[in-house]
């Protein structure tokens, strides 16, 4: 129960100036836990009231209920990561779906359109280019305007295995098409994660927004 105010401490003995807030799926709860993302947000924001604030989430099983409740405690990013392409998606997210976490970006959108938008993909799982391109062109229509593009890492036998280690080069190739294709930020490379350079890539994006006045 204590948690958002723990955080918010976190983040100011830590002097964060941008705050990433993300947990596991929540579908035990209610609201799926997005009550708790909201309570966060604003423990963060009375805190450390300079830094800005992100939230990685899970889907909410595209509730607009529940989206609504953390758009409106005013996060400044909301990431919500559609992993991989079309075709691997029901092997690599069974409990989620691809067009779901597009529903949910698209939402998020019309919900809060000034709001920033940020997604991911996972590379190395057996995708094909055109199958890269097609998904990006998604996250696009549906107003991602930051993105991140890593190596997919087996964390368990389990797991998927690493069908390919994607070159550095062919990350900073991804990159610069995403960029062309109208990413406002692009964080491309084997070791990007949600996080990764995240408070940097949300500068850029809105650097790059002001300056198109898109």
């Amino acid at each position: 129960a204590a948690e958002p105010e723990h955080l918010a401490e976190a983040a100011a003995a830590l002097g964060l100036s941008h705050v990433v807030i993300t947990s596991v799926a929540r579908d035990d709860l209610p609201d799926q836990g997005a009550g708790h993302f909201a309570r966060c947000i604003h423990a963060v924001r009375a805190r450390v009231p300079a830094a800005t604030i992100e939230v990685l989430t899970p889907d909410f099983r595209a509730d607009a209920r529940r989206l609504r409740t953390v758009l409106e405690a005013g996060p400044d990013v909301f990431n919500h990561n559609l992993e991989t392409v079309r075709r691997l998606s029901p092997l690599v997210r069974p409990q989620a779906g691809y067009d779901r976490s597009l529903a949910v970006l698209n939402m998020v959108g019309t919900l809060a359109p000034r709001l920033m938008i940020k997604s991911g993909l996972m590379l190395g799982l057996g995708e094909t280019d055109d199958e890269v391109l097609a998904a990006l062109a998604d996250l696009r229509a549906a107003g991602c305007g930051i993105l991140t593009l890593g190596q997919y890492l087996q964390p368990t036998p389990a797991h998927l295995p690493v069908h390919r280690h994607v070159p550095p080069a062919d990350f900073e190739r991804w990159g610069d098409r995403a960029r062309a294709m109208g990413f406002l930020a692009a964080v491309a490379s084997p070791f990007a994660r949600s996080s990764h350079h995240a408070g940097e890539a949300f500068q850029r994006a809105r650097a790059t927004r002001a300056g198109g006045n898109a």
